[in-house]
């Protein structure tokens, strides 16, 4: 399965927060050994939008958006799939439920910009929100997937989590295991290796595709990443030992921190 994020939120465009949502979504996709070529950000505009998912569902079997799903009126992410997937509105008792139950702890009234929330695509798979309001929302039509996720991280994150385990878990074949060799720097043992010495070091190790070897220039060091997909995590284990074990005597022991799993 080939999966696309897309970003919603003009605060994004601007500059204005940072997307880590994307960050957090397309490591766990790498781990699950599902594919994902492309990330989209859009503003909260229902045509951009309209336009970014024709172009995302072009090249991609599922969509992950993030952002869009409050009770104010430029939240129109939700709104905007029922209408692109051509599904009826229903209102889920169950998000109403925990709304109506928040609002009287809070000693309010539940308004109707947050009632909507309660409204999602009938037949679609429910995510709900026990860290916000804003349900997720996962739909299945026509060959294609969507899961909808709330903007904040705080939100979105443990609800990923929760759309990986009932549903992108399923359409893997693949287990991807990965190990961190994290270089010394020079304020922790007066020696500095940079980027480009290491690959130089690592030689063809680079160019292998499973496992594969990747140097990153970090603001605290070098760090390389070692990685190998299989259809098991006791394989990929297996897969991967040798090439971590050559990358670790190319680079020299002397100059290794730490390796860890990533």
């Amino acid at each position: 399965m080939v999966v696309e994020i897309v970003s919603v939120g003009t605060e994004l465009l601007m500059g204005s927060i940072l997307n880590t949502n994307a960050q957090h979504i397309a490591r766990r996709l790498a781990h699950m050994g599902l594919d994902s070529y492309y990330q989209t950000v859009v503003g909260d505009n229902p045509e951009r939008l309209r336009a970014a998912l024709d172009v995302a569902f072009s090249r991609s079997d599922c969509v992950v958006t993030t952002g869009g799903l409050g009770p104010t009126k430029d939240d129109l992410t939700k709104e905007m799939l029922i209408s692109y997937f051509g599904c009826t509105p229903t209102e889920d008792a169950a998000v109403l439920h925990r709304l109506e139950a928040r609002a009287a702890r809070r000693g309010t009234v539940l308004t109707e910009s947050m009632r909507k929330q309660a409204m999602v695509p009938a037949g679609a798979t429910v995510l709900q929100n026990d860290h916000g309001t804003a349900p997720g929302v996962i739909i299945e039509k026509d060959g294609r997937a969507c899961i909808m996720l709330p903007g904040p991280p705080k939100e979105m994150v443990p609800m990923f989590d929760t759309a990986c385990e009932i549903f992108l878990r399923g359409k893997s074949d693949k287990v991807f295991v990965s190990m961190n060799i994290k270089l010394y720097t020079m304020e922790e043992k007066g020696i500095a290796v940079g980027e480009s010495p290491v690959a130089d070091r690592l030689g063809s190790l680079v160019d292998g595709e499973n496992p594969s070897v990747a140097t990153y220039a970090k603001a605290d060091g070098v760090l390389v990443r070692v990685t190998a997909a299989a259809p098991t995590r006791a394989e990929a284990d297996v897969l991967l030992a040798p090439t971590l074990a050559a990358a670790k005597s190319a680079i020299g022991e002397e100059y290794i921190r730490y390796v860890e799993e990533d």
